[in-house]
């Protein structure tokens, strides 16, 4: 699985495209953020933990996701895919050993912008630590089986750019980045709540700030009452993408 990941990761950096993006995105989210105090307001009232939360989130929105997609749907092509089964490593490994480079940026961007944060607007003492790695884990584990799936639908690298977009328009405008979901109706809130973007902004913000998204502060020795739901909610997506990726994952290309 290790070679696997460093030759996925030989061809990322030889990818201009996603190199751009890896490097350039938590620069733009920094810039686009001190640009606008109602949006840096919308996401947390800490501007440090505004920082993390939308590098993070779109991070593995959109580098983790759609390079995953296209690089999975390239290698199917061009019948990587079918000639690694072929060898010593198991089904897991290899989409685990494909998923390793994107998954390992991303967590970067993250780091990076908790120094950039700390830096700027001296980022406040982390409040529920595990709460944070919960999040980017099980929300990078979402994505990647999200990615999986996707590729069921998606017949070559240009497709990615249709197939895709649902699942990169649709969580991130609803969740949270960009307004309060509370100015939502009833209904659409709740709906946007079950997205799999927003449960991994929600635990971000909770384990950074240990705040909600009204900017109440939630304490944690009395109940983990605001944590519980977006953790269902991703153990939820973790089960749809896992048998969604079972069922219709395919290791060939159609002819």
């Amino acid at each position: 699985m290790r070679s696997l990941a460093w030759s996925e990761a030989l061809l990322l950096r030889r990818n201009p495209l996603a190199v751009l993006i890896a490097v350039g995105l938590p620069v733009a989210v920094v810039l686009g953020l001190r640009s606008s105090a109602e949006l840096m307001a919308a996401v947390a009232a800490d501007p440090g933990v505004a920082i993390v939360v939308t590098v993070s989130a779109v991070a593995l929105n959109l580098f983790v996701y759609y390079h995953l997609v296209t690089a999975l749907v390239a290698r199917r092509e061009e019948l990587m895919l079918k000639r690694l089964r072929t060898g010593e490593a198991t089904d897991l490994q290899i989409l685990a050993g494909t998923a390793t480079p994107a998954v390992a940026i991303a967590w970067g961007q993250a780091v990076l912008a908790a120094v950039t944060s700390a830096a700027l607007f001296g980022l406040p003492l982390l409040v529920n630590p595990p709460l944070i790695i919960l999040a980017l884990m099980l929300g990078s584990l979402v994505f990647v089986l999200l990615a999986t799936a996707t590729t069921a639908l998606t017949s070559s690298v240009e497709m990615a750019q249709l197939t895709t977009t649902p699942l990169l328009v649709i969580p991130l405008t609803f969740s949270g980045l960009y307004f309060p979901l509370a100015d939502l109706s009833e209904p659409l809130e709740q709906l946007a709540r079950l997205l799999p973007l927003t449960p991994v902004v929600e635990l971000l913000r909770l384990g950074l700030s240990g705040t909600v998204a009204d900017g109440s502060t939630v304490d944690f020795a009395g109940s983990f009452g605001p944590a519980v739901r977006p953790l269902l909610v991703l153990l939820a997506w973790v089960v749809v993408g896992g048998l969604a990726t079972r069922r219709w994952f395919r290791w060939e290309p159609r002819r």
